[in-house]
């Protein structure tokens, strides 16, 4: 199985301006096609530094993928810093300078010089073409080894990985293995209950071989079987993924591509059933987050960002000796903005949120992080209360998450809801 590393480019990486989502993204298609990642950097655009962090990655893998500096800018200096490292020239690739002047003649602008730097590229080289931009990217071999350059943008970068670069580490490595991945996620259980519940499968299998990821108010099980085939992997994986089906019963909203908003909006389709959200800490993130699905009009209906309370008496309906007697951050008011969106909308369910998301604004009594949910239906409603850690952005997207998790965890238990508002 070939090794290689992976290097992201880019001064505005290292001063937080910009997150790297490439890396992660590479090394998950890299170990689908069988290749191992040995170790991930990086490094700013200054070319003694990248062409150092090459000759250092070349001297420990079979090959190095870097990402970004390929542009038409000054400091864009990754085929430079490449060509050092090997010891090379770069030179003009005529197809490459054809396709970027293609590229300016199709969209009616002046192709300035700089732009005819991207299509230099270190002398041997095999381009990699760029359907979704200019910079071509490019693998260089040298004593057996390999450079492998894309470019930063991931629209651009992504294509070019599974048209050019991944067939040919396929066709370079000869590579048969296949390593196959099966993720589920759950809601509504900690990481440390789920570690509970599989321990014994975690410390026993080899292959697949099972890892957890904790994220927000949500925890991912992860199986990875290796095998000759992709259908022999999938045969491994199908008895571990029923069995953690068994264990982690009632908790498991998806797998693999599915996502918590997504989940929720299955069920509301198969069971005909329609929804409506009133947000005062959310702040419209948990609409954001189920428009966020394609189709999802055909059962959230709307709603309302009731962040004044005035907005939650005159649109929702929450009665003003309720906010004097209880506040707009309790249990009562919650209740009453689910039931009231949800009679004004004419939804099957309504989904509410209220609370103190700081950084100013808490109370001893009402302390920051403090968040009540509430979910109705016609038979009453639900309410559950949060105490949440973290800054404003953490405590508004934990609070997302579990008013999510509340209507998917109500909806897969196909039972109406009793209480409060009966």
């Amino acid at each position: 199985m070939p090794s290689v590393e992976l290097i992201a480019i880019g001064t505005e990486l290292l001063l937080g301006q910009l997150v790297d989502t490439n890396t992660p993204y590479i090394a998950g298609k890299l170990a689908e096609a069988g290749v191992d990642v040995f170790a991930t950097r990086a490094v700013g655009d200054n070319r003694e530094r990248i062409a150092a962090a090459v000759r250092a990655a070349l001297e420990r893998a079979d090959g190095v993928i870097t990402t970004g500096g390929l542009g038409p800018t000054v400091d864009d200096i990754t085929k430079e810093a490449v060509c050092d490292a090997l010891g090379l020239e770069a030179e003009l690739d005529e197809p490459s300078l054809r396709n970027i002047e293609a590229v300016f003649a199709k969209s009616g602008r002046h192709m300035r010089e700089n732009n005819r730097k991207q299509a230099f590229l270190p002398r041997g080289a095999i381009a990699l073409e760029n359907t979704q931009g200019t910079a071509p990217g490019f693998i260089i071999e040298s004593n057996g080894r390999f450079v492998a350059s894309m470019p930063g943008v991931p629209r651009e970068m992504k294509p070019m990985l599974a048209d050019s670069l991944v067939p040919w580490l396929h066709k370079r490595f000869d590579l048969t293995q296949h390593i196959r991945t099966r993720t589920l996620h759950t809601i509504d259980i900690a990481e440390s209950e789920v570690d509970h519940r599989i321990a014994d499968l975690f410390a026993s299998l080899e292959n697949p071989k099972i890892a957890v990821l904790a994220h927000q108010f949500r925890c991912d099980v992860k199986i990875m079987a290796k095998a000759s085939s992709e259908e022999e992997a999938i045969a491994l994986i199908a008895p571990v993924e029923h069995e953690l089906l068994r264990r982690l019963n009632g908790h498991v909203y998806g797998v693999d591509e599915q996502t918590l908003p997504g989940a929720i909006l299955v069920l509301l389709q198969q069971t005909h059933r329609t929804i409506a959200v009133a947000e005062s800490c959310t702040g419209g993130a948990i609409a954001a987050a189920l428009t966020s699905v394609p189709g999802s009009s055909k059962s959230f209906i709307g709603g309302v960002v009731a962040y004044d309370n005035a907005v939650k008496t005159q649109l929702l309906g929450v009665g003003e000796e309720t906010l004097a007697k209880f506040g707009a951050v309790s249990e009562e008011t919650a209740v009453q903005m689910a039931v009231g969106i949800r009679e004004r909308l004419g939804t099957s369910l309504g989904l509410a949120s209220t609370g103190v998301a700081g950084p100013k604004g808490g109370t001893p009594e009402k302390p920051i992080g403090l968040v009540w949910l509430a979910l109705a239906e016609h038979s009453g409603a639900r309410a559950v209360r949060l105490n949440l850690a973290g800054d404003r952005h953490a405590i508004q997207d934990r609070a997302t998450t579990a008013a999510l998790g509340l209507a998917w965890k109500t909806l897969a238990a196909g039972e109406p809801i009793r209480g409060l508002a009966s």
